[in-house]
């Protein structure tokens, strides 16, 4: 545990001292906080999930270059992602990302790397104006680099692609007078443990559709609290996988930087009961 939250402080560390030189960047024109945070896959939106807006808050014409790293700690596993993101003329949305999932085991320990390349294109319709919510279609492209422990476990495939279709809406001054984001999406996936465990298996082998929410509620322009859910299918006989949800809390002290923190519950894994813990995101426009 010490190990792993110095990891953590040190990523924090280094992106704040990013923050410095970014002080005299332009301001960028979509309300603050609206591109969300780089989450676990590298994406725009929630910590969990990504939302239909693109990453970054630049209008057209603008591009964005993001930087983040995101951590979770449970009982017996973490995942630690460091991505970079981009975005073109709120339009188009690409990211790049590592991601690596530690397994606690007595004596040691094991560790799984993926590789994840995102896309994120906006089809129709506004975040806050007109009757149409900003609907958004994007892509996840996943690959293993150690494929041993999927295949034990019946896993198909060390390659996967997710396919999700995704609406957001920003209500200005709703309940409580205060600003609501509402965001939720409907994946196409093969994955496993978020691709961590292969994709496919002995249970089903077909893609099989998830449903995502995730929700913010804008205490003011720099403080938010939230809640997402994220269903997870089964493509394996061996492990039962379990819905995850989070509830966090957002600093947004510019439009340069974002933090959050959340308590994440990723329910059973792998046979592991009780895998809830902490996430924590730090992001910074380039």
């Amino acid at each position: 545990m010490v190990i792993r939250l110095r990891t953590v402080t040190h990523s924090l560390l280094a992106l704040s001292f990013c923050w410095s030189g970014l002080a005299g960047a332009a301001e960028l024109g979509r309300i603050n906080a609206t591109g969300g945070l780089l989450n676990l896959e590298g994406s725009g939106g929630g910590g969990l999930l990504p939302w239909s807006t693109m990453a970054g808050l630049s209008t057209d014409p603008g591009v964005d270059w993001l930087a983040g790293s995101a951590f979770v700690q449970l009982d017996d596993y973490s995942v630690h992602t460091v991505s970079v993101a981009g975005s073109w003329n709120d339009r188009a949305e690409w990211s790049l990302a590592h991601s690596r999932l530690r397994i606690d085991t007595h004596p040691g320990s094991l560790a799984v790397d993926q590789t994840l390349i995102g896309g994120k294109w906006r089809l129709a319709g506004d975040l806050i104006y007109g009757k149409v919510p900003q609907i958004s279609i994007g892509v996840q492209a996943r690959w293993l680099q150690d494929d041993a422990l999927a295949l034990a476990l019946g896993a198909d495939d060390d390659f996967g692609i997710d396919f999700y279709v995704g609406a957001s809406r920003l209500i200005l001054d709703g309940p409580f007078h205060r600003n609501w984001l509402i965001a939720g999406n409907v994946r196409a996936t093969r994955a496993n443990e978020l691709g961590f465990l292969g994709f496919g298996g002995d249970e089903s082998n077909d893609y099989a559709l998830a449903g995502e929410v995730s929700t913010a509620l804008f205490l003011n322009p720099n403080w938010a609290v939230g809640a997402e859910f994220r269903h997870k299918p089964d493509h394996l006989h061996a492990i039962n996988e379990s819905n995850w949800y989070d509830a966090f809390v957002a600093w947004f002290p510019n439009k340069q930087v974002n933090v959050a923190v959340a308590y994440a519950n990723a329910g059973t894994i792998a046979g592991q009961d009780h895998q809830d813990g902490f996430y924590v995101s730090v992001n910074v426009n380039l």
